[in-house]
């Protein structure tokens, strides 16, 4: 979109409102929603396990706004349904079924990465000003392309806080980045993953993704696409898949957010509460189980004063396959889309489509990463990474989820 707004400037970074999921389990219809969700029914937990509506059998929550008979019609394809009317269809929360085996190894192949690219005409320079004030309404000179590395393998050892999202869409399967993050409600056990809005949910007039899951470390050992079809599970999948739970955004990027272009893209920002799959003997944390999160730092420096920044994530769009992890580390700079929106963080970087919801991290005051942002979108010419700047509000958003 053109940076041509005259309305009054925000200020803060993300929308103190967010979208909490429902207690579980998968998207909802793909199709225009009303502002409120769905209110919960009245019926208590004890009625429920005497109706024998399919609830207390296959772990939905008990205060779904309808009934259910069975989850037979959705584990038999109703969940490729998009349409409004359909099964769920009024359900205006996350809720996301585990379908066990679902995501095997030909599945993530298929997944295409989602259309994040900006025309760079879409951006209107102005003046940098001197850094002395403030960050909002800048933006500097384009950085230089900085060319993507892959990151070292194995991942489970040199980045095992990052991993892939794979999730359904009405255009098929897709694929973001995401990193594991801390949770102070739950130290050293947290379950929470960081990656964009518009990796869970589709934005303005659309409804939530399905079958979301994450999956830490994929490819481990790096290996060249083609030989994922016959590497061993375990290097393809080391940590096994965790299936989203509980899904947040922020309502900016639920009523502005665009599958193209820059629209939403100043609060295009989620956390996910993740499980694994049913048939995993795992009864550890995500962080117990890979050993690692990411804090996020919510402290929204002074762009001029930060250090280098470094975007990890699984490009998928050429020259990039989607099978291994690239970084590209940069000293960030701001860019702003639209004038009545937050600015946004913006690095050289060469990654592509599928690197979206990638962490970009720094090294804290104790040495250990710090999560910043998650990328959001590039322009057409895969020559820099713009990422949403997390601030207070931002902090509101994720608080939500980690309650």
């Amino acid at each position: 979109m053109s940076a041509t707004g005259t309305g009054t400037r925000r200020r803060s970074t993300l929308a103190a409102a967010a979208v909490v999921a429902a207690l579980a389990l998968t998207a909802t219809a793909c199709g225009p929603e009303d502002e409120s969700d769905a209110k919960p029914s009245e019926s208590s937990p004890a009625e429920n396990d005497k109706g024998g509506d399919g609830k207390d059998t296959v772990g939905l929550p008990e205060n779904l706004p309808f009934d259910l008979d069975d989850l037979k019609d959705w584990k038999d394809g109703a969940w490729k349904d998009w349409d409004p009317d359909g099964w769920l269809g009024d359900a205006k929360a996350f809720i996301n079924p585990i379908i066990e085996d679902l995501w095997d190894r030909e599945r993530m192949g298929d997944a295409e990465e989602p259309d994040r690219g900006i025309d760079e005409d879409e951006i209107e320079d102005e003046p940098a000003g001197d850094g002395s004030s403030e960050d909002e309404g800048v933006t500097d000179p384009t950085p230089a392309a900085v060319q993507a590395k892959q990151v070292p393998t194995s991942y489970t050892e040199s980045a095992p806080a990052h991993g892939k999202v794979f999730f359904d869409s009405p255009q098929g399967q897709m694929v973001c980045s995401a990193t594991a993050v801390k949770d102070p409600k739950n130290p050293g056990k947290s379950n929470l993953v960081a990656t964009a809005g518009h990796c869970v949910h589709g934005g303005k007039g659309k409804g939530w993704f399905r079958n979301v899951v994450f999956v830490p470390s994929y490819n481990s050992k790096g290996v060249a696409g083609p030989q994922l079809e016959t590497a061993p599970k375990a290097d393809v999948t080391p940590h096994g898949v965790w299936w989203a739970d509980k899904a947040v955004t922020t309502d900016h990027w639920r009523g502005n957010g665009a599958d193209s272009g820059g629209r939403g893209a100043a609060q295009d920002f989620a956390v996910l509460d993740v499980k694994p799959e049913k048939g995993s003997t795992n009864t550890k944390s995500l962080e117990e189980t890979i050993g690692a999160a990411v804090k996020v730092n919510f402290g929204l420096p002074k762009v001029t004063s930060m250090k280098d920044l470094t975007a990890r994530g699984y490009p998928a769009a050429k020259p990039y396959d989607g099978a291994r992890m690239f970084s590209c580390t940069d000293k960030p700079s701001r860019v702003t889309i639209d004038p009545n929106e937050p600015t946004m963080y913006r690095i050289g970087c060469t990654m592509t489509g599928g690197s979206s919801g990638g962490g970009w991290v720094s090294e804290g005051p104790d040495g250990e990463d710090e999560l910043y942002s998650v990328t959001s979108i590039g322009p057409l010419t895969a020559t820099w990474l713009a990422a949403p700047r997390l601030g207070a509000d931002a902090k509101k958003v994720f608080d939500q989820l980690a309650k």
